[in-house]
């Protein structure tokens, strides 16, 4: 134990607690009036060399030094779900996810996934967990298959690492970094109830059915890089719906898709055009692909935002969906 001016703290945690998820705190050794405490809460995913490694929530690894260290405890796995909030497992929403924006080729390699997509995407030109074995067996994929089977497709290899969670890959993205795989394109899951979205009033504007047009296409300005893969990508999934809000000669007001698989409904790809904002397209996309999705018999939502999208957070936000947890992508060096 060690003595601060605020009374006594203890240090509970060894190296043998490398793994589960902790909250540490450390002296800065700042001097007054900077803070003289700072908080560490995330994953223990080493502590070697006097240093110890935590990777937060968000993907963010800090290493802390062992001799700053002034009191360190094991915390629950995961903090408490909102109430209301669909009950999922990472493990369980990675692989509805996968199924739901999938490669134009596919491999099974253990518990991931492999998709290919001629690089339109990350999502579609990663590896992903699509199952999570016993304890104790292997967690790292074969990197050298999974290597080799990217750079024949003249790919980079990928491999998409979850963090924030009780089953997330803290402990595999901190080995993946220690063999130099760069961390790119962080993102958030979000998931929420599908009735309240659905409960609302049905906006004349917004139109949704199964075809993929070629008018919709012209709403995802991603679509326009690369229209034949992205028609390929975008189609796949155990059973699509497109909504659809028409613009003018220039292109559509607003475009979404929701994949629904299971009690599962994902929403992706919802993007307003930008002389058609703030007037509440986007909510009405949502809205329409989610009374479609509840009338195939889907409950609960899910999407993936990127952290710094302040203006979709708020949105998902007021239609109810709520942090799930995070990822990113690790490329091989």
């Amino acid at each position: 134990m060690k003595h601060t001016a605020r009374g006594l703290l203890a240090v509970r945690l060894t190296p043998a607690d490398v793994g589960k998820r902790v909250s540490v705190r450390t002296d800065t050794g700042m001097a007054p009036p900077a803070p003289r405490f700072t908080d560490t809460v995330g994953v223990l995913t080493s502590w070697s060399n006097g240093v110890l490694s935590v990777t937060r929530r968000d993907g963010t690894r800090v290493q802390l030094a062992e001799s700053s260290v002034v009191a360190a405890k094991t915390v629950p796995a995961a903090p408490a779900r909102p109430r209301g909030t669909p009950a999922a497992s990472v493990t369980e929403l990675t692989a509805v996810a996968a199924r739901g924006w999938p490669g134009t080729e596919t491999e099974r390699l253990g518990d991931w996934t492999l998709r290919a997509a001629e690089g339109w995407t990350f999502r579609a030109n990663s590896a992903t967990r699509a199952a999570r074995s016993a304890p104790g067996t292997p967690d790292t994929p074969e990197l050298e298959r999974l290597v080799d089977w990217y750079t024949a497709r003249g790919l980079p290899p990928a491999i998409q690492v979850t963090t924030g969670a009780e089953d997330a890959d803290e402990l595999l993205d901190a080995r993946l970094a220690a063999l130099g795989w760069r961390a790119r394109r962080p993102a958030v899951v979000q998931v929420g109830a599908l009735a309240p979205l659905a409960d609302r009033p049905e906006d004349p504007r917004v139109t949704v059915g199964r075809e993929l047009s070629e008018e919709w296409l012209r709403g995802l300005a991603a679509a326009r890089r690369a229209p034949r893969v992205a028609r390929q990508v975008l189609a796949g999934g155990p059973s699509v719906w497109f909504a659809l809000a028409p613009g003018g000669p220039d292109g559509p007001a607003a475009v979404g898709r929701c994949v629904v698989d299971g009690r599962w409904a994902g929403f992706a790809a919802v993007e307003v055009a930008e002389g058609h904002r703030r007037r509440g397209l986007a909510t009405a996309v949502m809205a329409a692909l989610a009374r479609a999705a509840l009338a195939e018999g889907a409950s609960a939502a899910y999407l993936q935002v990127e952290p710094g999208n302040h203006a979709a957070r708020a949105l998902y936000a007021r239609l109810g969906f709520t942090d799930h947890h995070h990822y990113h992508y690790r490329v091989a060096p």
